[in-house]
């Protein structure tokens, strides 16, 4: 799954993504324009997001540190920046 979503990973796109955490099966995909992700991470502290943060960096191939959180900190619905 590593570059899946490559195409994405343009410095400056604004990408919405919805995350379930909690899940048992983990996946990053594209629907209708948002980025879903499940992780196994529980919503507490941050661990969820961060979790999130890396699958996507992974998914698009970047460096985790290239994505930074916009909005929705402490929501399922988030959006992250490409730096």
């Amino acid at each position: 799954m590593k570059g899946a979503l490559s195409a994405l990973a343009v410095p400056g796109a604004l990408l919405a993504v919805k995350v379930t955490p909690g899940a048992r099966r983990r996946f990053v995909e594209l629907r209708d324009g948002v980025v879903h992700i499940a992780v196994g991470e529980v919503a507490e502290g941050g661990r969820a997001t961060e979790a999130a943060r890396v699958a996507l960096a992974e998914a698009l191939g970047l460096a985790k540190t290239r994505l930074v959180l916009v909005r929705g900190e402490i929501s399922r619905e988030k959006v992250f920046r490409v730096t």
